[in-house]
């Protein structure tokens, strides 16, 4: 859209969702003597921390300049979800805004258990934006860890790939195979800038393993790699896979790497056996 349509589709955002909020709502007194529901621009501009005049211009669509701080205050003064925040960044300044950081373990939907029965001769991990590993099924026991045996702080993708030497032993172009995901972490990086755990664990595993910090230097991002897998199994040899992954939407930010056994090979019917044993 034009930057005429741009603010113009801004501009009745703002009125909607101020219209949707009652004085309660923001913890002001009703009175009895409004003609229309919802907050006022001055209230909204008053929870805002703004001028009732530059939020006036703000929701008339004109070309005024904007702060990322400002839209953040407008946003918690609107009560806006983080769908609704994020839509509104990038009506203001064509941009996503910062991605608001929610510090706690996620859980896996009983849905997403489901898919990952569902895949039964796909290996599959469900990770969080930090890469920590919430859900797997049991073909990715089978081919890589037994995870539930993993002690919880190291249940993370990227912790072991440098730190377990049987997983760089299986993968033959574990180069690759740990670079995509470095990718994808790197994304995640800088897409949660205010979180603090990304660089007190970045300093943990550069002294946990020298290759992981020759890999970071190198800057590579993909916010969903896809690549060739070659694994030698101790128990079953030769399995070749075809990568990908896949966003989960919603607020918890999760991943689906899933597994496929590459077409042509007997990469099915080898994961099926090792199912079969355990």
């Amino acid at each position: 859209m034009n930057t005429k349509e741009r603010l113009q589709a801004l501009s009745e955002f703002l009125k909607v969702h101020r219209a949707k909020l009652k004085p309660s709502d923001a913890g002001l007194l009703g009175g009895s003597r409004r003609r229309t529901p919802g907050l006022r621009r001055e209230e909204v501009a008053a929870i805002a921390g703004v001028s009732t005049t530059w939020y006036t211009w703000l929701e008339q669509g004109r070309e005024i300049k904007m702060s990322v701080q400002v839209l953040d205050s407008i946003a918690t003064a609107l009560q806006l979800n983080e769908d609704e925040r994020q839509y509104l960044f990038m009506l203001a300044l064509e941009q996503p805004g910062p991605t608001t950081i929610i510090d706690q373990t996620p859980t896996v939907s009983p849905a997403l258990l489901r898919i990952l029965d569902e895949l039964y001769a796909c290996p599959t991990i469900i990770s969080d934006r930090r890469c920590n590993i919430v859900g797997w099924n049991q073909a990715a026991a089978a081919i890589f860890l037994d995870f539930a045996m993993i002690p919880l702080e190291e249940r993370n993708l990227i912790w072991l790939l440098f730190t377990r030497k049987e997983l760089k032993a299986l993968a033959v172009n574990w180069r690759e195979f740990a670079m995509g995901f470095l990718a994808m972490f790197r994304s995640y990086y800088g897409q949660y800038v205010g979180d603090n755990w990304y660089s007190e664990f970045i300093e943990r595993i550069s002294v946990e393993n020298q290759d992981f910090r020759t890999f970071w230097n190198q800057s590579d991002v993909s916010s969903a790699p896809e690549v060739f897998i070659e694994f030698r199994h101790a128990k079953v040899g030769k399995l070749l896979f075809d990568l990908t992954t896949l966003q989960v939407q919603g607020r918890a930010d999760l991943r689906c790497s899933v597994y496929t056994p590459s077409p042509g090979s007997d990469t099915d019917s080898k994961v099926k056996l090792l199912m079969s044993k355990i």
